[in-house]
């Protein structure tokens, strides 16, 4: 009997790529058509050949991989002739969550409303030119409102010296998070500018773990990763 394994590479939530001998992509999966919105085909290729076994078979390698809000801990590359190559990309865990989220304290919250109230307040006390770009269509969710302008207020202070600031929020499409044993979508919050100051980093990551947040630190840019519970 003949068994067809695509399905369940498939409802992986580990990006799989085949490519040809020239980078030309044969199969990717749903979890890889997403990954592909913020890495270039090329890049992939490229980690695909150069963490490849010497002979046919497979090798998987530790490393660390990021890409916007993507973490990945590991790859396995693999190939069975010199016509395709196979790159599957590991996801990093998230952070169990200390303590559980307490739902009674969150109030459904039209999360565009608060972010232009905290960006407001902002302003008051700061010239930076700012550009925002939001989704109007996202529907209200539960949040504490008070930790998360806490975050916000935190977040936003840490950009106070930069001559510019984008900020962008946007539903991450296929994409979600397991919120008391239920799956939740994710929206993202996303700050750049030409950089930040760090001293509020650990009051940051705090505020996010309280609720259930996942923050991404950079050099230039700060992501948070709202579970949009209803």
């Amino acid at each position: 009997m003949k068994i067809n394994f695509e399905s369940f590479v498939e409802w992986d939530n580990s990006p799989f790529i085949l490519f040809n001998n020239s980078g030309k992509i044969l199969y990717l999966n749903h979890a890889a058509e997403i990954l592909f919105g913020y890495v270039s085909k090329k890049e992939l290729y490229d980690i695909a050949l150069c963490y490849a076994p010497h002979n046919f078979g497979y090798k998987s390698t530790t490393l660390s991989l990021h890409y916007d809000s993507f973490l990945f801990h590991a790859i396995t590359v693999g190939y069975e002739n010199e016509e395709q190559i196979s790159l599957r990309l590991y996801n990093t865990p998230r952070i169990k969550p200390a303590q559980k989220l307490q739902k009674e304290k969150l109030i459904t919250t039209d999360i565009n409303m608060l972010l232009e109230a905290n960006i407001a307040l902002f302003k008051t006390k700061n010239k930076n030119t700012l550009r925002l770009l939001t989704d109007q269509d996202l529907p209200p969710f539960k949040i504490d409102q008070n930790n998360f302008s806490k975050l916000l207020r935190k977040t936003l202070d840490a950009f106070r010296a930069s001559d510019s600031i984008d900020i962008s929020l946007k539903l991450l499409i296929g994409q979600h998070v397991i919120i008391d044993d239920k799956k939740e979508p994710i929206v993202q919050l996303s700050i750049k500018a030409n950089g930040r100051y760090v001293d509020t980093d650990n009051e940051i990551q705090h505020l996010s773990t309280q609720s259930q947040i996942k923050s991404l630190l950079k050099e230039h840019s700060i992501t948070l990763e709202i579970p949009l519970i209803q």
